[in-house]
């Protein structure tokens, strides 16, 4: 590559990373453990329908740990959970998981074929089962009944399943230990087995408004005795519970009492004690049962995630001293540990997804997988890593040359609020733009919208980026991430808190003169296609075209429409129905649809039960297609959010033409983009 670059109008520059490559390029890791000394992962295999297979790492390389097609995922909540779990410290005692399509609970040990534990359900997936705890002979788990699926009606328990598999046949052997809440995580069993600890919430709550920590005495015939609220309540949120390893009997909860989730010790006499007060989040919202950010270690010490817009690892001594990895990873997810040492995946700016092995012993984090140049699987006679950690096939992915820089940035809106924002200039090694013209950008509004993205190398984003196309994802009101009061910018103003914000990150990036001001496109999924949908109807002067994926769009048949889980979540979002109907109305994407002049792409799955296909039909009944050019794709198979690599790269395909032609550009033809 020569080192004066070539001058190309933004748009049109040659990108080696297509939407193939997008589409593969960012491994979907998640829910990391300790299998014996080996650590173990999910990973999403969109070759393979989306199969999440359990991986590990061995001398010999990447492998599946359990025979081929066992698909290691479960579906509570619609959101998922942890599913699969280590049964002691010795590999040979094998694991328990919940197998994809049938949700049934298995068994398996080295050498032989997974065995089912749970009863089948009255149809493949009615119940459901994830987070679980090994208490003597028995599997404790969070299980899920739902009344078909579209997953509108659902019960949850506490459950005891017994190891030898005779509940597979006989469902009678299953035993309920608990039922306090509507919603509830898996048990945490206190070392010696005496007592055990769950979260639980009730509608109309989430797990981010109000939730109670419960402790129930274990009886001798193990049964539960009257369980008691140790913390949270109305108005604090406890987001993970865990026990201390020493014996003493202390809990460790991370909950909100003072407007942050920080880390608190709860004694046996109910009294709790702030660890490390801090003005940042020790955890994170609970879309999913099972999430980890506090792990208590052997030592007696605690490995904690935590930050404000980001999350690093450190250790919290018993003297409250916090001590941080030197490492750059800027995002740590899926902990788990085995009492020494703590594995996760973690991602940066210049990173992908990576699973890693920390050691508190000596300070180092260890490369367990890499990302892959060749995408997301790795190959299975990869090598392993070198000392540095870092296998020689994943030193430099190619594509990984040509990812952004990406920035913080916060601007203020009208009101003076602060809008955080991650931004992602154009970037590429070979090429600028010419030097009177400025870049498009596109304004990415993340799903949720009780959630939050993150700063890291992303090849969906390197793939606008890559081309000459700027990208500025906005941390609209109502993120997480920057505490509760962040949070509750959005309560009761969904589709106005977070348009707004979103125009302000683009009017900043105008302002700065960093973004062409006629050349602005909006894109988003779930939450955030009902932020680009109603965005393009609220500011028609400043989105000239919008991506939609998977959207919420009709607040009040989505109430009727969607999952049990989300059911009640536009009490907090807009407010109580029909007490508020007004606000229904009001904030609705769909009021003034019929005013949208701005082309777009609808992108669906057809088997979304988060956001069903109903939704996306009718914003296109009140589109007229002469006025509003606008494409709409539908996926056979795909759910809410997309898992085969095919449906990514053809939806990226979608946008990428949608965005030349509104935006004024002539896309590179494919085969000109290898890297020279």
């Amino acid at each position: 590559m020569s080192d004066t670059k070539s001058v190309l109008p933004y748009g049109s520059w040659p990108s080696p990373i297509e939407a193939d490559d997008a589409a593969r390029g960012d491994a979907l890791l998640e829910w990391v453990g300790f299998l014996g000394d080996d650590v173990c992962w999910t990973e999403v295999l969109p070759e393979e329908d989306g199969r999440s297979g359990l991986m590990r790492r061995t001398a010999d390389g990447v492998e599946e740990v359990l025979p081929p097609g066992w698909d290691v995922r479960t579906r509570v909540i619609e959101y998922g959970g942890r599913p699969w779990l280590a049964l002691s410290g010795r590999a040979a005692d094998g694991l328990v998981f919940t197998h994809g399509p049938d949700q049934r609970l298995h068994r398996w040990r080295p050498g032989s074929d997974p065995v089912p534990l749970s009863p089948p359900g009255a149809w493949p997936g009615e119940l459901r089962y994830a987070d679980f705890a090994v208490h003597g002979d028995e599997i404790w788990c969070l299980r899920e009944a739902v009344a078909d699926d579209t997953a509108r009606t659902a019960r949850r328990h506490l459950v005891a399943v017994p190891l030898d598999g005779s509940a597979a046949e006989d469902p009678s052997r299953v035993r309920e230990l608990a039922a306090t809440h509507h919603f509830m995580t898996g048990p945490r069993i206190e070392p010696g087995g005496d007592r055990v600890a769950w979260l639980g919430w009730d509608h109309p709550d989430m797990p981010w408004d109000t939730t109670r920590l419960m402790v129930a005495a274990v009886l001798p015939d193990g049964t539960l005795g009257a369980p008691a609220v140790r913390m949270g309540g109305e108005g604090e949120a406890v987001t993970q519970a865990d026990w201390a390893t020493d014996g003493s009997g202390t809990l460790y909860a991370v909950s909100d009492p003072d407007g942050w989730w920080n880390v608190h010790a709860v004694g046996r006499d109910g009294g709790t004690r702030s660890l490390c007060p801090r003005p940042e989040e020790f955890g994170e919202a609970l879309w999913r049962i099972g999430l980890r950010w506090c792990l208590p270690l052997l030592d007696g010490t605690l490995a904690v995630i935590h930050g404000v817009g980001e999350r690093r690892l450190g250790i919290l001594g018993a003297d409250g001293v916090l001590t941080d990895f030197a490492d750059p990873a800027t995002e740590w997810h899926f902990a788990a540990t085995d009492g020494r040492r703590i594995a996760a995946v973690a991602s940066s700016p210049g990173r992908r997804r990576t699973v890693v092995l920390a050691d508190p012993a000596d300070g180092s984090v260890r490369t367990v997988r890499a990302p892959s140049s060749e995408g997301r699987s790795l190959p299975s006679d990869a090598p392993a890593p070198d000392a540095d950690g870092a296998a020689s096939y994943a030193r430099t992915p190619a594509p990984d040359a040509y990812a952004t820089t990406p920035y913080r940035r916060t601007y203020r809106g009208d009101d003076g609020e602060p809008v955080h924002v991650h931004v992602y200039p154009p970037h590429h090694p070979e090429f600028t733009g010419p030097g009177d013209e400025l870049p498009p950008y596109l304004v990415l509004a993340h799903g949720g919208p009780t959630s939050r993205s993150h700063l890291v190398l992303n090849q969906e984003i390197s793939y606008f980026t890559s081309r000459g196309i700027g990208v500025v994802d906005v941390q609209y009101g109502g993120s997480t991430g920057y505490g509760r009061a962040y949070r509750e910018r959005l309560r009761h103003r969904w589709g106005l808190t977070d348009v707004q914000d979103c125009a302000t990150a683009a009017r900043g990036l105008i302002a700065e003169g960093l973004a062409d001001p006629d050349r602005i496109a909006i894109r988003g999924g779930s939450a955030g296609g009902w932020t680009a949908v109603a965005s393009i109807a609220a500011e028609p002067g400043l989105y000239r075209a919008a991506a939609v994926y998977y959207p919420v769009l009709d607040p009040v048949s989505w109430r009727e429409e969607t999952h049990d889980f989300e059911s009640r979540y536009l009490d907090g979002l807009i407010g109580p129905w029909p007490d508020t109907a007004d606000r229904y109305a009001h904030q609705s994407p769909l009021r003034e649809a019929d005013r949208i002049r701005t082309p777009f792409v609808l992108l669906q799955g057809l088997d979304d039960t988060v956001c069903p296909p109903a939704q996306a039909e009718r914003l296109l009944q009140k589109i007229d297609p002469d006025t509003v050019p606008y494409r709409c794709l539908t996926f056979e198979g795909e759910g809410h959010g997309f898992r085969r690599s095919a449906t990514v790269a053809a939806s990226l395909r979608a946008e990428l033409r949608l965005y030349a032609d509104a935006l004024g550009f002539t896309p590179a033809a494919a085969s000109s983009s290898s890297p020279s």
